[in-house]
């Protein structure tokens, strides 16, 4: 079976190395001239990092990760809004959490997909996918070229999916209200608390702290915005500083200690989730099909996720390629739609509410049982996975 992919990030990647393991002819085609590496950082939590094991890079993972032990959750004021417990969630799934700079986990999937022979198609931009014969879709590339296979793999992203379009009709993302600065700071002038990740709620805005090693951590600073604005780049340390420059010593510290081409601005899209994932022999992974917002936490995890079932499901049933997407889709389709609404409701109990709305969010959270939240993300994250067998 010839499978192409489009796409060459989290989703795309994955689905070929978990492809090509099982024998799989496989091609992955990436618009951009070389890897990308939008987004600072990610937590791999432990449904990724049980695919990680299985797509045979944990151990390069965790040679280059942290390993948070804690997520502690203040005002800007320091105020306490309590903490959760990371490792009782690693306990249950029986697999670690992760912490990782995007750049370092994009190289290390690439070079397991290079070392299983396939070799990324950079600068290869979808212009549009159409049907072909009866059942089987063509990709046309902006250079000419088309493309065609027995299975496409549409893992192209959220903004402008040329694959969600050709399924659903359309692929127009919903922006919801908010923007992210987003950087990374490596500094010997700034040590972390290697075990716990720093996460300040404050009224319309918000910001966090990943940490990496000691002195390596990500960072995201999010803030009401209503409409999307024109990037300029040579402003944002300086719109962080105005937004976050009384908040507390730690943040003030990643702001300065990042260089400014390190830091980039996102004005934040997810998709409606939709109930139809493929079209013909077109399927989509990772955003394209369900882009979910960071508030969820849980982005990159769902494409590995993707990744891992749309395998299985073409190996067990190898012989009809749209039986093996209607379960793969069904297999999904509840998890991530849950994980998108999720995302949905923390991010407007942050910047999407007035100032009651905020005390009341607030005092929730003061007297949140966090044992028992860290237990339910556990059974959510693990829905549909083999963790313990």
């Amino acid at each position: 079976m010839r499978i192409a992919i489009l796409g060459g990030g989290v989703a795309g990647v994955s689905c070929a190395i978990a492809l090509r393991q099982h024998g799989f002819d496989v091609s992955v085609y990436e618009r951009h001239d070389g890897p990308s590496h939008i987004g600072a950082g990610i937590v791999a939590w432990p449904n990724a990092t049980f695919v990680l094991a299985r797509l045979g890079v944990l151990a390069d993972i965790q040679a280059v990760a942290g390993r948070p032990r804690r997520m502690r959750r203040r005002t800007p004021q320091s105020g306490d809004l309590g903490v959760l417990d990371i490792g009782l969630i690693d306990d249950r799934m029986a697999y670690p959490s992760l912490s990782i700079l995007r750049r370092d986990f994009q190289r290390i999937l690439i070079a397991r997909l290079a070392a299983l022979g396939v070799a990324i198609d950079y600068g290869r931009t979808v212009s549009h996918v159409d049907t072909g014969v009866p059942g089987q879709a063509v990709v046309h590339l902006q250079d000419g070229e088309t493309v065609a296979a027995d299975l496409i793999i549409g893992a192209d992203g959220r903004m402008a999916s040329m694959a969600r379009r050709f399924v659903a009709g359309h692929n127009t993302p919903v922006y919801q209200r908010f923007v992210n600065w987003i950087g990374v700071c490596e500094s010997p002038d700034v040590s972390f608390d290697v075990d716990e990740i720093a996460d300040y709620w404050g009224i319309g805005e918000r910001f966090g702290i990943v940490p990496v090693s000691a002195h390596v951590a990500y960072w995201a600073g999010g803030a009401v915005a209503d409409a999307v604005g024109a990037r300029a780049p040579a402003s944002y340390r300086h719109e962080l500083d105005a937004r976050f420059g009384t908040w507390p010593a730690p943040v003030r510290a990643v702001i300065a200690h990042t260089p400014p081409e390190r830091i980039n601005k996102i004005w934040v899209h997810d998709h409606d989730p939709i109930a139809v994932w493929h079209r013909d022999n077109v399927i989509l992974v990772g955003d394209a099909a369900h882009a979910a917002l960071p508030t969820s936490g849980q982005g990159a995890c769902q494409a590995l996720e993707d990744a891992w079932h749309l395998a299985d499901c073409l190996v067990r049933d190898p012989g009809d390629v749209p039986r093996a997407l209607r379960t793969f889709t069904g297999i999904r389709l509840g998890k991530t739609t849950n994980i998108t609404r999720g995302g949905r409701a923390l991010a407007a109990s942050i910047f999407g509410a007035d100032g009651a709305t905020y005390q009341e969010r607030d005092r929730i959270s003061r007297h949140t049982d966090f044992a028992a939240a860290a237990e339910a993300m556990a059974a959510g994250w693990g829905q549909g996975l083999l963790l313990h067998g």
